[in-house]
């Protein structure tokens, strides 16, 4: 299996030089990495190409690396049904890069960039209808960056005087903030069946 993925990536290299940064195999997956910017045509070849026909689009999701200066990695899953073959393709981009849509080569990359764009704040260029699809119209931030807080910014309730759902500041008490993280059995002063045997001997 190793031996044909690395000719796979030595395929995929050789035709796709100005687009492949490198790759790897790990766990028995072949993962490409490419310049954001090349994403579009790099999809197509691996949709058309004769050795690869990755046909099938699987996932589009990101990850993201606060410290980093390319601070998300773009990671794209697509399925090969006639060589049988998985392949994952990253891109790594800075917070202020837009990323290519493949929306053009994929149509059913449309709800997956606008997951990303919901969760990570990534912006695609060429997307037909890039808006939230997860959280609510007037959202702020994005749940699944590392810097979002746990407890978010706002919390919503129904109220009862005014009949209807109103969205408020999150307020947390005190207690709340208080993490206590001793395993409840840790100086516990119980006695369980069978420790008084092992007391005996």
């Amino acid at each position: 299996m190793s031996e044909a993925l690395q000719e796979l990536a030595a395929l995929i290299e050789a035709k796709q030089p100005d687009a492949v940064v490198g790759h790897a195999i790990s766990h028995g997956e072949l993962t490409i990495e490419v310049t954001p910017n090349m994403i579009v045509g790099f999809v197509e070849f691996l949709r058309d190409a004769r050795g690869c026909q990755f046909s099938s689009l699987v996932d589009i999701t990101a990850v993201d690396y606060p410290a980093r200066e390319q601070r998300f990695d773009m990671v794209y899953h697509f399925l090969s049904m006639y060589q049988n073959t998985r392949i994952r393709v990253r891109a790594r981009l800075r917070e202020d890069e837009v990323m290519p849509s493949i929306v053009s080569v994929h149509p059913s990359a449309n709800w997956f960039e606008r997951e990303v764009f919901d969760m990570y704040g990534i912006l695609f260029s060429g997307h037909p209808d890039l808006r939230r699809i997860l959280t609510d119209y007037g959202f702020r931030g994005h749940p699944l960056r590392k810097d979002f807080p746990t407890t978010g910014y706002t919390e919503l309730r129904y109220d009862e005087e005014q009949k209807r759902v109103v969205y408020e500041p999150v307020s947390l008490v005190q207690e709340y903030r208080q993490f206590d993280f001793m395993s409840p059995w840790e100086g516990a002063e119980y006695i369980l069946p069978g420790d008084d045997k092992e007391a005996a001997k």
